[in-house]
């Protein structure tokens, strides 16, 4: 499997994959729990978390958000320096 990333290396694809699972566990256990406490607060109902999700203004920020993480992305696929080097900055609070 070759093309505009030339042949990939497995150890890199791997590492990217797990790096990725990684942050997708963080992200989804903070998401429940800051739903969780908003909710059991009164604060917030499913309902008004799936309005604020097709908002243009929420839809905006999340998109350029997607953009950031596949250029990290891009960048270990394509870059030749230490490939385990992580995707985020280190103490980063994004």
């Amino acid at each position: 499997m070759s093309g505009v990333f030339g042949t990939p290396d497995p150890e890199r694809l791997a590492g990217l994959v797990f790096e990725l699972a990684m942050q997708l566990h963080v992200e989804r256990a903070r998401r429940i729990a800051i739903e969780a406490v908003l909710r059991d607060a009164g604060l917030i109902s499913d309902a008004v978390i799936e309005t604020a999700g097709a908002d243009p203004a929420t839809r905006r920020e999340t998109g350029a958000a997607l953009d950031r993480a596949l250029a990290g992305l891009m960048r270990v696929i394509t870059e030749t320096a230490d490939p385990r080097t992580p995707l985020r900055k280190e103490g980063s609070t994004q």
